[in-house]
């Protein structure tokens, strides 16, 4: 992959994900490039998300050191898009030209603002393309 990628909230939640396999490997492999070539990007919100369903809704909620932990040796490896009010303001007006939460606007946001080419989201429409960003489900079955 030679182009910048942005992903999910959901892809890290499938990585720990012990009852779907394909998911969990195919998230884990998604995690293991980015953090090898450099190409991942990722927001504070996804690390907001993923952390809120890791510490309080994982079958066994992961001990908050362990979160610590995660958040230094994965999270912080990768991209990470800061918000601004710029960054707000393009994901308020892709919410009312999209269709998609304001949430959801906020991760295309911040993806649009990293110049990624992918999102890659299951929670989103597949193939769909907003500006340069094509969005694509990495566990969507062909």
């Amino acid at each position: 992959m030679n182009a910048n990628y942005f992903i999910d909230t959901n892809v890290f939640i499938y990585s720990f994900d012990l009852n779907n396999q394909d998911k969990r490997g195919k998230a884990k492999s998604i995690i293991k490039n980015a953090l090898s070539d450099g190409r991942g990007y990722i927001s504070i919100q996804v690390i907001q998300e993923f952390f809120n369903v890791a510490t309080k809704k994982f079958k066994s909620p992961m001990p908050v050191l362990a979160a610590k932990e995660y958040l230094e040796k994965v999270f912080m490896q990768l991209n990470v898009v800061y918000p601004s009010a710029g960054f707000i303001s393009t994901g308020l007006d892709l919410a009312a030209t999209t269709r998609y939460s304001f949430y959801d606007s906020l991760i295309i946001s911040a993806a649009l603002k990293a110049g990624c080419s992918v999102l890659y989201s299951e929670d989103m429409q597949h193939g769909q393309k907003i500006h340069n960003l094509t969005i694509e489900n990495p566990f969507k079955k062909t």
